[in-house]
This record gives C-alpha cells, sequence and structure tokens, in this order.
C-alpha cells in the first residue's frame, strides 16, 4: 500500500502518523477532495440581474466550494435568465442545463404545496434568521416534494408589499378590479379572492408590463422596486410587512452522483443552514434598505394603515391558508402538522410575524 512505502521513505515518528492519518482518512472517506478527483465546472444559474446581492452570493458560495474542494471543483455564474426563463430553474437543474439553480418555487402553481407555506401572508418577519428556519423546516420534506433534484438549501427575502401606479391599496377591498403582478402562487390567490386579476411575470420583467399598463400594481419587496426601475413606474407604497418569498437552490442529481466521496462531502458542507443565513442576509439587508430609498424619492407615497385595517388583511389573509391547506392534504401530508412545524421553527429563532 502507498501509505507504507510513505512510512518507509520518511523514517520519522510525526510523518508516519501522517501518513497512517492520511491511509485511514482515504479508508474511512473523511479526506478532502484532492488532485486526484475529476475536476468540475458547475453552471450556477439565476434570474436576477448581476448586480443583485444574490449575485456575489453565488460568487462567496462557488469560490468556497472551490476553495475546499482543492480546485476540483469550479463555477461560473450565469445572470439574467442567460441559460433560461426564471420559471424553468427548477426544471434546468433536472435537466441538467445548468447544474446549480436559484428557484422560486411559488412561480409555479401547486407543483409545491408544501413549501408554499413559507409563502402564506404574515408568515415571515425577516429574511435574515428567518431564513435559517425556513431551511430546518423544510429539509424534512425536501426529498420528497423536490426528488427530481439535490436539495441544496432554502431561505427568504425580506417582507414585501403592494407597490401601485394607480392608486393607493390600504383595505382589501381596494384589490377589486386591479391587474396585479403577484410575486406567487399563494399572493396570486390572495389577489383573486379578493377580486382582482393575478398578472403572472418574473421580476425582471415587471417594469416593462407596469410600463405598458397590463398591470395595475405589483408585490415586491423594496430593494427590489429600486433595483428592477420599477420606481420609475408606480407611485403609492403600503408599508406593511405583507409577505415573503421562500426560495432553494438545487442541484443536478447527476453531477452530484459523479463526484468523489470527498467532493460530495463539500457540497454537502456548502448546502446547510449556514449557508442559507449567508445568502439570505445581504439580500436581507439590501430590501430593508430599500424602504428608506422609495421613502426617500418625492415622486412617491410610502403610507402606514391603522391596526384595524391590518386586521382586515389578516382576516383576508385566512381563505388563501384554507386553500393552501386543501393542496397540501392532496399530497398525502397534514396541513395542521406541516404549517405548526415551520411557524415553531420561526418561532425559534424569533422571526415569526
Amino acid at each position: 500500500m502507498r501509505w507504507k512505502r510513505d512510512i518507509r521513505l520518511c523514517g520519522l515518528e510525526l510523518c508516519s502518523l501522517a501518513a497512517l492519518g492520511l491511509a485511514l482518512g482515504h479508508v474511512l472517506g473523511l479526506g478532502t477532495a484532492s488532485a486526484e478527483d475529476k475536476t468540475f465546472e458547475l453552471k450556477i444559474s439565476h434570474w436576477a440581474p448581476p448586480s443583485h446581492p444574490l449575485q456575489k452570493a453565488m460568487e462567496d458560495w462557488g469560490a468556497s466550494v472551490e476553495q475546499d474542494s482543492g480546485g476540483t471543483i469550479k463555477y461560473k455564474v450565469y445572470p439574467a435568465q442567460q441559460l433560461g426563463k426564471a420559471f424553468d430553474h427548477y426544471d434546468m437543474a433536472r435537466d441538467g442545463i445548468a447544474d446549480i439553480t436559484y428557484v422560486n418555487p411559488g412561480y409555479q402553481p401547486g407543483r409545491f404545496p408544501i413549501f408554499e407555506a413559507s409563502n402564506l401572508p404574515f408568515m415571515l418577519s425577516n429574511g435574515k434568521a428567518g431564513s435559517g428556519a425556513l431551511d430546518d423546516w423544510y429539509r424534512k420534506y425536501a426529498a420528497a416534494e423536490m426528488k427530481d433534484v439535490k436539495y441544496c438549501f432554502a431561505f427568504a427575502h425580506d417582507p414585501g408589499s403592494f407597490h401601485s401606479r394607480a392608486k393607493k391599496i390600504v383595505v382589501p377591498a381596494d384589490i377589486a378590479g386591479m391587474k396585479i403582478r403577484s410575486a406567487h402562487a399563494t399572493m396570486a390567490s390572495l389577489v383573486t379572492s379578493l377580486g382582482g386579476t393575478n398578472v403572472q411575470s418574473p421580476a425582471p420583467e415587471v417594469h416593462d408590463i407596469l410600463e405598458r399598463g397590463v398591470v395595475d400594481a405589483v408585490t415586491l419587496p423594496w430593494g427590489s422596486i429600486v433595483l428592477f426601475g420599477i420606481d420609475k413606474v408606480t407611485k403609492y407604497d403600503l408599508d406593511v410587512p405583507l409577505y415573503t418569498t421562500g426560495f432553494v437552490w438545487v442541484m443536478n442529481k447527476d453531477i452530484y452522483a459523479a463526484m468523489s466521496p470527498a467532493q460530495k462531502k463539500v457540497i454537502d458542507n456548502h448546502c446547510d443552514r449556514e449557508w442559507a443565513e449567508k445568502v439570505a442576509t445581504p439580500w436581507a439587508d439590501f430590501e430593508h434598505d430599500g424602504i428608506a430609498k422609495v421613502r426617500a424619492e418625492p415622486s412617491h407615497e410610502v403610507y402606514s394603515i391603522s391596526d384595524a385595517q391590518l386586521d382586515e388583511w389578516k382576516k383576508a389573509a385566512a381563505p388563501v391558508v384554507q386553500t393552501w391547506s386543501a393542496a397540501v392534504k392532496k399530497t398525502g401530508a397534514d396541513p395542521d402538522t406541516v404549517l405548526k412545524s415551520l411557524k415553531g421553527e420561526l418561532a425559534k429563532s424569533n422571526s415569526a410575524y
């Protein structure tokens, strides 16, 4: 065996122990990735612009993976829908069009009903600690609900609200007759239940549909309003933390399966709660800072509502929870257990609404 030859050549007790430790590492599968491993270059895809905080987060994630793999797992980030539309990113990872993708499961209504709990109104109060809690919660369900891919982690942005070009949205009744771009399927359900018309569109295309009058209002977090230039075509902003959007990073299963045990361990070490929070934190700060930016724009009216009006919104959201519950029952899961589990994790991290 090679490690025995190394011990004879070294002749020192320290070297012998080191060689023996290396041998045991190989036997137990605990060694780090080495130059002997096959080299991979991961295609990491997202659909936000390069200026979005996700770009640097993905670069940081990739750089850490490359370092810990001894350079055997390299990466390249493809932003701005270069490899495919925002709606397609889950299937892109499944089919190998990209190796790692950033997915908004809420873009595909009915496909991921358990995960949709993260998108229920008045659920998460912040995107930092809330992301760690969301990841801990969803790991119990990911293998079954997202079985086509390797689940990496989940996270959420900071709370968003309504931003309108035509009129103030103060109470639920104001939604009736409006055309609204909803952030995900759950917000779409809320809009339609209140007499509005839902218009589906990924965030990078929202500015255009607002400018053309296809929609009257949008749901987005605050920093993104500025990032995507939506503040140039909207005027009224409801200052209520109405909802958050949950996201996942997923990986192509075939790429993961082709890696050595040491390389898989590197990936696994980067698919955990710690990295969920690392990715979420700068984005949460970015979205929260957007409130002040929008408020400072003279063309915008950022307004609050009374406690009684807030209660109206919470009551209006109740049917949406019932719709979600019915969808989860069809999967064979108990919606009460699922929701209790999520709320429990959020409470432990002081991130429940």
